[in-house]
């Protein structure tokens, strides 16, 4: 079961922004808070701009999770950064990426199977002649 919720969803960057630090703006969710590794743009109060260092030490913080507890990950994350963060706030943080991840890829897969289904579909009826009207998604039988 899919369950879409409200001001949790944060868009993942592209796989590429890793790695050459280009890092895009995302729409601001909630007014109350900002998350970790963003700041309200100057030019528009409903987009977040991504702050290059959060990011890469965020990063570095996941691996170090392997390593360490995760109050001693949140709490070089903070000395790094200068902007605080709990070991509870990380933790959430992370298990949301991840759910989010898993989501995409699982409505991804959906997508291309549903795509080939109808790609079937429609060979089916080619084979069998019978010729579907879209606008009123109907089988006309005289055509």
């Amino acid at each position: 079961m899919v369950r879409l919720t409200a001001g949790k969803w944060i868009l993942p960057q592209p796989e590429e922004a890793k790695s050459t630090g280009e890092y895009v703006s995302i729409p601001r969710l909630a007014k109350i808070w900002v998350p970790f590794g963003y700041k309200v743009s100057e030019t528009d109060e409903t987009m977040l701009d991504p702050i290059p260092l959060e990011l890469e030490s965020l990063e570095q913080a996941k691996k170090y999770l392997k390593q360490y507890p995760s109050r001693q990950v949140a709490a070089w994350l903070t000395k790094i950064t200068g902007r605080e963060i709990s070991h509870a706030g990380l933790l959430k943080r992370i298990k949301n990426e991840q759910r989010n991840k898993t989501k995409a890829s699982t409505l991804r897969g959906w997508a291309t199977r549903y795509k080939k289904a109808i790609e079937e579909a429609e060979k089916l009826e080619q084979r069998l002649g019978s010729k579907r009207d879209t606008s009123t998604n109907t089988v006309d039988a005289d055509k």
